[in-house]
């Protein structure tokens, strides 16, 4: 008797099995490169043109006021041995003001910058997680990964993505 629940057990086991994989055949699974989609779609390009024309006056500001700044602490080192100690301290305490004036506009501007490059990143994300899932609704897929340890190229979907970004509106 033990031998047959063995047999039986076994048997069980493998046709559940065989079910399995021919179950498992008829399951479509697409792979997306998201670094691909934020690098080469359409939308991403496009938002990344927005933000250099957006920000690029304030990038180039602050690239002259620093280059400003540096050659005037460069003119108080050089003219410092001939400077009244009082001159010299003075000068330095304005450069120090310029200085910390001159960070607060920086971290002011990398903080606006990081803000409207995570709006637009979150407009590019939607966008593709709708081209996505149209793919997926017309293609009949059951399940679209993003992130895998490994995929197979015959799986990757990420051009039928840039393509579905590029024509959509």
């Amino acid at each position: 008797m033990d031998m047959l629940k063995k047999v039986l057990v076994t048997l069980a086991l493998f046709v559940a099995a065989a079910a399995g994989t021919a179950a498992a055949q008829d399951v479509r699974i697409g792979y997306v490169n998201f670094d691909r989609i934020l690098r080469d779609s359409a939308p991403a390009q496009a938002a990344g043109q927005k933000l250099e024309a957006e920000f690029s006056k304030r990038k180039r500001d602050l690239e002259e006021l620093g280059a400003r700044l540096k050659a005037q602490f460069d003119k108080l080192e050089k003219d410092s041995a001939v400077l009244s100690e009082a001159d010299r301290n003075r000068r330095q305490r304005e450069l120090s003001e310029q200085e910390r004036d001159f960070q607060r506009r920086r971290r002011e501007y990398e903080e606006d910058l990081n803000q409207r490059r995570n709006e637009e990143l979150a407009a590019v994300l939607e966008r593709a997680n709708r081209a996505m899932r149209q793919i997926a609704e017309q293609e009949k897929y059951d399940l679209i990964v993003q992130d895998a340890v490994f995929n197979s190229p015959r799986i990757d979907i990420t051009e039928k993505v840039l393509r579905a970004l590029s024509t959509a509106r």
